[in-house]
């Protein structure tokens, strides 16, 4: 009987859980790209941008206010958890909480300079800007990575 070495072992199990949290991206992008490009027509927001941070924002729909608020942009506002406290907006679907995000971009100062531009570049630097993350140049570059790694771009109006 052979035995597989530890290292080796690690190494396959490592790559295992990438390939399913590819699929968990690829399944998120399959459920949600209808409503991004729905949302990218009416607000002339790029779907890359919507997709792209939701993906980060939710953990791909598997972060615990995803789950249990529905909130799929880290949006704060009231909720009716009872067993935890949270700052987060609790949302009745999945798809109001994209609408919501696009209502708030709506209202920034950025957005009737930005609206139709489907370059998710400028987007994320106005985002930026008006201090949408507080990660500020960490969060631009991990939704900049989610937009090339999953060539989110390639749903954008050009």
């Amino acid at each position: 009987m052979h035995r597989i070495r530890p290292v080796l072992f690690g190494a396959l199990l490592l790559c295992a859980n990438m390939c399913s949290g590819q699929e968990v991206i690829r399944k998120y992008i399959d459920r949600f790209l209808p409503v991004a490009k729905d949302l990218s027509s009416q607000y002339g927001i790029p779907v890359s941008i919507i997709l792209g941070v939701s993906i980060l924002e939710s953990g791909s729909g598997t972060s615990k206010n995803c789950r249990q608020l529905h909130n799929y942009f880290g949006v704060t506002g009231r909720n009716s958890l009872k067993k935890r406290r949270s700052a987060y907006k609790q949302y009745a679907t999945p798809e109001d909480s994209f609408r919501d995000f696009c209502d708030i971009l709506s209202r920034k100062k950025y957005y009737p300079k930005l609206k139709n531009t489907f370059q998710y570049t400028k987007w994320l630097g106005a985002m930026n800007h008006a201090s949408y993350a507080g990660a500020k140049q960490v969060w631009i570059k991990r939704i900049t990575n989610i937009i090339v790694k999953h060539r989110l771009s390639k749903y954008d109006k050009q």
